[in-house]
């Protein structure tokens, strides 16, 4: 993705949340990790780490994580976490790592925000021979209707709304490695993967989640306070979940991986 006026205000959002970003956000399942991870991996380097949610779950598997994370306000909540880790601040385009120095690079949520053109050859450059770049979007399964649903602030939607919705968030998770480096394409064909499992989350920590979204961040004042107990208020009349504080959320990994040539 190209970087306009629009991305950039989206993208540089999250640091307001930080705090919230790191209390709330799902990393992705052990079974996604295991996909994601090549085995005997020792060095990573993660794009746009944020807060350290990925970068913890990585630390507890490889050697060596370095964290890279263009916002100070997020980057200082990992650092203040994540004192094993090597976090610099860096992006995607232009990453402050030597050449052939990785076994993996790795993103999570955060590849949708990155100029392809620039950022492919650049974790090329950092990737060893036969190393792998691996990336995730993990997060609250919006194929489920009831989620779908709450996550719109309460909409019940169409199947043709359904079927729009679905091809926004596709849209999103696009990937294209296919880029001429030097001559050549450095990437093997991509590989994909879903993995969906549960998370129990208590009704008011769901709908705080979604303002750590960066739509939801950015709207005014008065339309996102609407959004929000728009929300609260589709959980508590939602005849499943009647009574109940603590619900089991349907939570999803979307996985994609290419392995350098």
């Amino acid at each position: 993705m190209r970087q306009d006026e629009t991305t950039a205000r989206l993208s540089s959002a999250f640091g307001a949340v930080a705090d919230e970003y790191n209390r709330l956000r799902p990393g992705p399942s052990e079974e996604a990790l295991d996909w994601l991870i090549p085995e005997g991996a020792v060095d990573v380097l993660e794009i746009g780490a944020g807060t350290g949610v990925l970068t913890r779950l990585l630390a507890q598997r490889v050697d060596h994580v370095t964290a890279i994370e263009p916002d100070d306000r997020m980057r200082a909540v990992l650092g203040a976490r994540d004192g094993g880790v090597e976090v610099l601040a860096g992006r995607a385009e232009e990453l402050p790592a030597p050449s052939s120095s990785c076994d993996l690079v790795i993103a999570a949520s955060a590849w949708h925000w990155v100029d392809e053109e620039r950022a492919v050859p650049e974790v090329a450059r950092v990737l060893r021979a036969s190393g792998r770049l691996s990336l995730v979007w993990s997060g609250p399964d919006r194929s489920v209707d009831w989620m779908r649903s709450l996550w719109a602030g309460g909409i019940i939607f169409s199947p043709e709304e359904q079927a729009d919705a679905d091809a926004r968030r596709r849209r999103r998770h696009a990937v294209n490695v296919d880029i001429d480096v030097g001559g050549h394409r450095p990437f093997l064909e991509p590989e994909t993967a879903l993995f969906r499992w549960h998370r129990p989350m208590t009704k008011g920590d769901l709908v705080a989640l979604a303002t750590t979204y960066s739509a939801v961040i950015t709207m005014e004042d008065d339309a996102r306070r609407h959004h929000l107990d728009a929300m609260t208020q589709f959980l508590d009349e939602h005849e499943a979940f009647v009574g109940m504080d603590v619900i089991d959320v349907p939570m999803r990994s979307y996985c994609w991986r290419a392995t350098k040539r």
